[in-house]
C-alpha cells in the first residue's frame, strides 16, 4: 500500500485500538535508528486517533483556507492539478476527505486545515461545468499546534510542496508555537534536529537569488546546503546576487521564448562560480529599465559586448537611454589621441 494511501487511511477512518508512540518504540527494540516507513506509521497513527468524525458535504466557498498549512495555495493551477481534478470528476468528489474545524469568528463556518490540493480542485470543478460536486470533509476540533502536526503528516507525503514552503512553514511553526526552539519541533513532527535546521535555513536565502531558480520547486534543501555558505557571508553575498540577478533576466528571456529554463543543478554552479574568486572571461550585467530588468549585458575581452534584450513595452529610447551608462562603464570606447 502507497504512503498516500496510508495517510487516507489514517485520515477518514477511525483508529482501532492502537499502541502509543513509546510502546510502539519499545517493541522496536532499543536500536538507535529507526526506518522511515516505522516513524511515519507512527504520525499516521497519531493522527488516527485525533480524527474520528463522520463525513459532511459542502461546498469550497463554504471554508476560508487555515494559513498555517505549508502549502502556498496561490500557486495552484490548473495544469498543476490535472490528474486529480480528472480523479475527483471520476468519483464526483474528494474519496479522501479533508480535514476541517468550525471557526469561532468571520462569515464563513469552516476552516480548512488539510487537503488544499482537493480544495482548489473541487473549487475549479464547480466553476468549470459542475457545480453538484462538494468537499467531502471532517469536522475536527483541533487547537493550531495540533493542527500544524496533522497538516505535516500529510504534506511530508507530497511531492508538489517545494522544501522552501516547508522551510517557511516550519520556522513559524517554531517560533509561534514552539517558543523559538527548534528542538521542541523536531521531537513533535517526528524528524531530526539536523533535518529540520536544514529545511529551516532555506528561509535566509534572499528572494533575489530564490529568483535565480525557474521555480521555488527547484530551490531543494540540498542546494540551500551549498549556498548558504556564501549567502551568510557579507563580502561574498553582493557578488552572489548579482549573478542571481542575471539568471533571473535568462529564465525570463527563455520563458517568453518557449525555450528550456535553466536547470536547478546549473543555477547553483554558476551562482557558485560567481563567489569563487576567479572570475570567468566574460562578465555580466543585467540591464535595468523602468525598474525592472529587460536583458544581459556581456562583455568579452576578445568578442566586445553582447547585448540581449527581453521583449519589452519600452520605447527604442527608454532601452537606448538603459543601455547607455553600461557601455560607458564597459570602457570598449576608443578616446580620441588628444
Amino acid at each position: 500500500m502507497s504512503r498516500r494511501s496510508l495517510i487516507g487511511e489514517a485520515l477518514a477512518s477511525p483508529a482501532p485500538d492502537q499502541p502509543s508512540v513509546s510502546e510502539a518504540k519499545d517493541a522496536a527494540g532499543a536500536t538507535a535508528s529507526r526506518n522511515f516507513t516505522t516513524r511515519r506509521l507512527e504520525g499516521f497513527t497519531e493522527a488516527a486517533r485525533m480524527v474520528k468524525r463522520p463525513t459532511i458535504r459542502l461546498k469550497p466557498a463554504e471554508c476560508s483556507i487555515w494559513p498555517g498549512n505549508a502549502r502556498d495555495y496561490e500557486q495552484l493551477t490548473e495544469p498543476r492539478l490535472r490528474s486529480l481534478i480528472e480523479s475527483i470528476q471520476a468519483e464526483n468528489g474528494n474519496r479522501i476527505p479533508v480535514v476541517v474545524r468550525r471557526k469561532q469568528q468571520g462569515e464563513l463556518q469552516y476552516e480548512l486545515i488539510i487537503g488544499t490540493r482537493r480544495h482548489w480542485a473541487v473549487a475549479w470543478l464547480n466553476a468549470n461545468h459542475y457545480p453538484d460536486i462538494e468537499l467531502v470533509a471532517i469536522i475536527e476540533d483541533l487547537d493550531d499546534e495540533a493542527a500544524f502536526r496533522l497538516a505535516d503528516i500529510e504534506n511530508r507525503e507530497r511531492e508538489d510542496i517545494s522544501d522552501l514552503e516547508r522551510g517557511l512553514n516550519y520556522k513559524a511553526a517554531v517560533d509561534t508555537y514552539y517558543d523559538g526552539l527548534q528542538a521542541r519541533l523536531a521531537e513533535r513532527v517526528k524528524i531530526s534536529k539536523s533535518t529540520l535546521a536544514r529545511y529551516i535555513g532555506l528561509t535566509e536565502i534572499p528572494q533575489t537569488i530564490v529568483s535565480a531558480f525557474a521555480s521555488p520547486m527547484e530551490l531543494q534543501v540540498r542546494y540551500g546546503d551549498k549556498l548558504l555558505p556564501a549567502i551568510r557571508n557579507p563580502s561574498l553575498r553582493p557578488r552572489m546576487e548579482e549573478a542571481a540577478k542575471q539568471i533571473a533576466a535568462e529564465q525570463s528571456f527563455r520563458q517568453s521564448g518557449d525555450e528550456e529554463p535553466i536547470s536547478g543543478p546549473q543555477v547553483v554552479v554558476r551562482l557558485l562560480k560567481a563567489v569563487s574568486g576567479r572570475p570567468g572571461r566574460v562578465q555580466k550585467a543585467v540591464i535595468e529599465a523602468a525598474g525592472s530588468s529587460i536583458g544581459i549585458i556581456e562583455k568579452d575581452r576578445a568578442r566586445g559586448l553582447t547585448i540581449t534584450i527581453n521583449p519589452t513595452d519600452l520605447s527604442a529610447d527608454e532601452i537606448l537611454d538603459a543601455l547607455r551608462p553600461l557601455i560607458e562603464k564597459a570602457k570598449i570606447l576608443k578616446r580620441p589621441a588628444p
